[in-house]
């Protein structure tokens, strides 16, 4: 399976002619789209969710379909049978790829800020996209999408989050609001330069790949 960058939250996962489309939001190039066999959405907000930029993709292709939460669903109203609603615990087959969904809340932002649904998408037994949580999946994970920096995460809590998953490998995303500065202070925290993880953590830069 290869994994590709895109801007912010997005990932697409290719295997063979199939393309799964996980978070394109307001940071992604529409180009993320492109070939796109289904798409995935862990929750509403703008920086892995853009409502009109996805009906234009689904205007141009009929035979995509999405996969989210029930909060989402309710945003995509007229699409009909080409959304379908999941939540935790459920497994489920798209385009071909097994994908097992873990979660049921945002991370908490603030005690007045209320929390919204949020799922997240574990892809044929290997890559683990997290959306915006700190969720330990119930099962193995070979490779973690590791939310770098949100107005939710605290450094101190994505070591320990990286710690309880123990994934053989993680890739950072939710990077999209860092500088170069900011990027090498987190990176270094979650790496050589921290308390240490059982899991090497790499960032690829958008458009980027590489082969799972």
């Amino acid at each position: 399976m290869e994994l590709i960058k895109h801007g912010h939250a997005c990932v697409v996962l290719c295997e063979e002619e199939r393309r799964l489309v996980i978070d394109p939001g307001v940071f992604t190039d529409p180009a993320a789209f492109d070939g796109a066999s289904a798409v995935l959405l862990t929750h509403e907000h703008a920086d892995h969710f853009a409502p009109d930029r996805l009906r234009t993709a689904l205007e141009a292709d009929p035979g995509l379909e999405v996969w989210t939460n029930s909060s989402v669903a309710g945003l995509l109203d007229g699409l009909g049978g080409r959304v379908h609603v999941v939540g935790h615990g459920d497994a489920v087959t798209v385009a071909g790829f097994d994908v097992h969904v873990h979660g049921e809340l945002h991370a908490e932002i603030h005690p007045d800020i209320p929390r919204i649904r949020n799922i997240g998408f574990l892809v044929e037994g290997q890559v683990f996209h997290p959306g915006d949580a700190l969720t330990v999946p119930e099962e193995p994970v070979a490779t973690l999408l590791l939310p770098l920096h949100a107005p939710w995460a605290r450094t101190g809590d994505l070591i320990d989050y990286v710690r309880a998953v123990h994934a053989d490998q993680a890739y950072a995303v939710h990077d999209g609001l860092l500088n170069d500065a900011g990027l090498g202070v987190v990176s270094g925290l979650l790496g050589e330069r921290g308390p240490g993880t059982p899991t090497p953590l790499a960032r690829l830069t958008p458009g980027d790949s590489v082969e799972l």
